[in-house]
């Protein structure tokens, strides 16, 4: 037995180095540890050894170990090396962790994307991380102070979209007639073209890219002449297992810098001291009406402060939930939103949306990837009557809110100021209470794609559906109340109004990309159609026969008016046809170029072509930056670029009839009106040069970006008096100028504890000119009570008026002024 175990001990020595001595096969796959994907082109190196391989296109590897080699070494652009000990394992996956800085970060762009360091053009990105610290119904709200250059103004009522201006104003906004002209940025989501975004929530907003210059926003064409917000959406992760995220808040929101009315005494000594006889009686009628106030007799016994009734403190909340993950080859997200606000002023005034979204991307084999999105957004407004700001400002102190002696007064007893001796009732609870403005906002986002990679990492072929519905039904109620004479409304009325707009698009793209040395090229060639269309019916009924809720409908009015009916629509459609190339030489040397050329059924002009150019050199990659301290990337920026502007009014084209009827001799007779004007415009063009710097300066903890901007909109739509009395019409023979200069800086550093911080600050300026107007000495807008006026060489809606230099202090001063006599 012992000779036995002693051959068996030998036999295993002798054979150990041999077995040790065979070669050993590791294979496995390489993804990205920020979202699952796999990374092709890594190099895998055994440790010590030059010999080695790469991952193919799916991120799947196969090395050979030799004897006493146990050390893999992984490592690729854009992530940090990977040491992995093999040990007995043969199949080894890697998650490499990013290392990636902020100017080697892939921002989007008109139909792609591009690493930040090669960009010659006016790009701010803001990411979901900082869109969230704000709470509000509206994404670009979030924005407000963080772009500079950008404009935010907030319209204050529940779901009212802000207004935003990138750059100034470019176009005149009142046309003929009362239409507005649109200045807003095009908004694209996920490839789609809006005019707004209050559908969507903030949350489910992965990041938000602010294309300012016409270099920028010109592969968009005729839609993108006030910039383009670029807005991509949340998904899911590749080889991630099912995560659930719930983000939310709830909040109040209260009324800051409430202007500060008289109180009652304040008031009556107002009204005593200005010597009209009516004033000083119509306190003496409020002391008859409510009592002498027990501290002062002189004044009445009523103290309202109106602003303090209307207001209230009004909830604000948001909640969202989704569920994410995804599989080698799929990835998915589900979720769901909700937001509720209401409004300051104390009546209907809120806004309430639910949204749901799903998002799927699929790989269906090594050259073919298809996804879809779908959102759907459904909301309801009450929106103020407004009017009850002018009301509330005139309403007097020393009238209640109630006034139980108005025994007349219907459904309630509000105090009326006529009792009082004014000539209006000045009471802004019975519009407040008796009047409704509802509406159900429904909107369905689609999106579906199909991506074939041609040639693995360098041609693809794109094409994407883009279909946005919308359909928006108002009713507007206006309910009957008695107060007094004339301040009152006899019988009930409705307003109806049903909208539905139809978007759709398609893009075809398609992409080269390759590198040839220190030479990197990639081009772009596409072509896009769209189909917009849009149906509205109207009418407005009076004397409802109840006042229920349940009643109103039109079907219940008494009586419809024929002349507040009007049904109408239009159908507007194009196609346009779009390259780009972008070069880059050893990442030093960048030349930018794009093309567009749309046509649509609009304007006369049928198509219009849109070119732009953008350089940039990156100094800091030169020779003889080497050694300068302190500036870690310096890149300068120059661009020029046209665009079109397809958001005037479409030409009427054509001499215009219309049907009229006139009375001969007490004798009807109906005939036609022929005008011999009409508006001709063409494609307004906006031509933009744009020169800028960006820079990471001491370590890479300051970015400064600036730049300066000269904008010229050309062709611009402007109102034009024929003469002999005719009809205003639109030619396009203005020029407007906008200019500035933008600065951002942003600092960002780690503490010894391993907290980080950031702090950002931003400023723009702007001069807006207007160059031409076709000879006319000004253009009027506004109203006459506050009149605005553009001349040749001021900014555009200048406000027109006297112009106050003192008051007068006493009749003296009043006697020795020759203008005032």
């Amino acid at each position: 037995m012992t000779g036995r175990l002693l051959i068996a001990v030998l036999f295993a020595v002798l054979l150990h180095p041999q077995v040790w001595a065979q070669d050993r096969q590791v294979s496995g796959r390489v993804t990205s540890q920020d979202d699952g994907t796999p990374v092709p082109g890594v190099n895998v190196v055994v440790e010590g050894t030059t010999r080695g391989t790469t991952t193919d296109v799916n991120g799947n590897y196969t090395i050979q170990l030799g004897p006493n080699e146990n050390t893999l070494v992984f490592s690729f652009v854009g992530f940090k090396p990977a040491v992995i000990q093999v040990d007995s394992r043969s199949v080894i996956d890697v998650a490499l962790e990013s290392d990636i800085t902020s100017l080697d970060e892939v921002v989007v762009i008109g139909y792609g994307e591009q690493r930040e360091r090669d960009l010659t053009s006016s790009i701010t990105t803001v990411t979901t991380e900082e869109i969230v610290k704000t709470p509000t119904a509206q994404a670009m709200q979030a924005l407000q102070g963080k772009v500079a250059g950008l404009q935010i103004v907030s319209n204050g009522s529940p779901g009212d979209a802000p207004t935003v201006r990138l750059r100034g104003i470019g176009s005149y906004i009142q046309g003929t007639g009362t239409e507005e002209i649109d200045t807003e940025p095009l908004y694209v989501v996920d490839g789609m073209f809006f005019d707004n975004i209050d559908f969507l929530n903030t949350a489910d907003i992965k990041s938000i890219s602010v294309l300012k210059d016409a270099s920028a926003a010109a592969i968009f064409g005729v839609r993108a002449s006030n910039g383009v917000v670029l807005i991509e959406t949340k998904s899911g992760n590749y080889n991630q297992a099912a995560q659930i995220s719930y983000s939310g808040y709830y909040g109040v929101q209260r009324a800051q810098n409430v202007l500060k009315m008289a109180n009652a005494e304040q008031f009556t000594a107002m009204a005593n001291e200005s010597g009209v006889p009516g004033e000083a009686l119509n306190i003496l009628n409020a002391m008859q009406r409510y009592g002498r106030s027990r501290v002062n007799p002189n004044v009445p016994d009523v103290n309202t402060d109106w602003y303090k009734e209307v207001l209230r403190v009004a909830p604000i909340q948001n909640h969202s939930l989704d569920i994410s993950g995804g599989s080698d080859r799929a990835t998915y997200l589900v979720g769901g939103s909700y937001f509720g606000q209401e409004g300051i002023l104390d009546m209907k005034n809120d806004y309430e949306r639910f949204n749901l979204r799903t998002r799927v991307d699929y790989r269906a084999n090594d050259w073919l990837n298809i996804g879809a999105n779908l959102n759907l957004s459904n909301a309801q407004k009450n929106s103020p009557d407004n009017a009850v700001w002018n009301q509330t400002y005139y309403a007097v102190p020393i009238m209640p809110v109630i006034d139980e002696q108005n025994v007349n007064a219907f459904p309630e007893r509000w105090a009326n100021a006529q009792d009082l001796g004014y000539r209006a009732g000045q009471n802004p609870f019975p519009t407040m209470r008796y009047n409704t403005d509802f509406m159900r906002i429904r909107k369905i986002l689609s999106n579906f794609y199909a991506e074939i990679q041609i040639i693995p990492d360098k041609l693809s072929f794109k094409s994407t559906y883009n279909a946005a519905y919308t359909f928006l039904n108002q009713r507007e109620v206006d309910l009957p109340y008695f107060i007094g004479d004339n301040f009152n409304r006899n019988v009930a009325t409705i307003n109806k109004k049903d909208e539905t707009w139809v978007n759709q698009i398609w893009d075809n793209v398609l992409t080269y990309t390759n590198s040839f040395g220190l030479h990197n090229v990639t081009g772009m060639l596409g072509t896009s159609f769209r189909d917009e269309s849009f149906q509205m019916l109207r009418a407005r009924g009076t004397d409802l026969v109840s006042t229920d809720i349940k009643a109103w409908y039109l079907s219940n009015a008494r009586n419809i008016d024929v002349n507040q009916v009007k049904d109408d629509g239009l159908r507007q459609y194009g196609i346009s046809y779009f390259a780009r190339i972008a070069y880059n030489f050893n990442d030093r040397y960048l030349v930018y170029g794009t093309i567009r050329a749309d046509g649509s059924n609009k304007y006369q002009q049928t198509w219009g072509y849109f070119p732009s150019v953008g350089l940039g050199w990156v100094v800091s990659e030169e020779p003889f930056m080497e050694g300068v301290g302190g500036i870690d990337f310096l890149k300068l920026r120059a661009s020029w670029g046209q665009l079109g502007n397809d958001k005037i009014p479409a030409s009427d084209g054509a001499n215009t009839t219309q049907t009229i009827n006139t009375a001969f001799n007490d004798t009807m007779f109906t005939g036609t009106k022929t005008t011999n004007t009409f508006s001709f415009l063409e494609w307004e063009l906006t031509e933009e040069t744009n020169f800028g710097l960006t820079s990471e300066l001491l370590g890479s903890r300051l970015s400064v970006e600036a730049d300066y901007f000269i904008r010229d909109t050309k062709n611009a739509a402007i109102i034009f008096d024929p003469p002999l009395g005719q009809d205003d019409v639109l030619r396009p023979q203005g020029v407007i100028r906008n200019s500035g200069f933008e600065l951002a800086l942003n600092w960002q550093d780690e503490l010894a504890n391993g907290l980080t911080y950031s702090i950002g600050v931003n400023m723009a300026t702007l001069k807006n000119e207007v160059r031409d107007l076709y000879g006319q000495p000004y253009l009027n807008h506004g109203q006459a009570e506050f009149r605005q006026r553009s001349y040749v060489g001021e900014p555009i809606y200048s406000f027109y008026g006297w112009e106050v230099v003192g008051v007068y202090q006493n009749n003296e001063e009043i006697q020795a002024d020759p203008i005032a006599l």
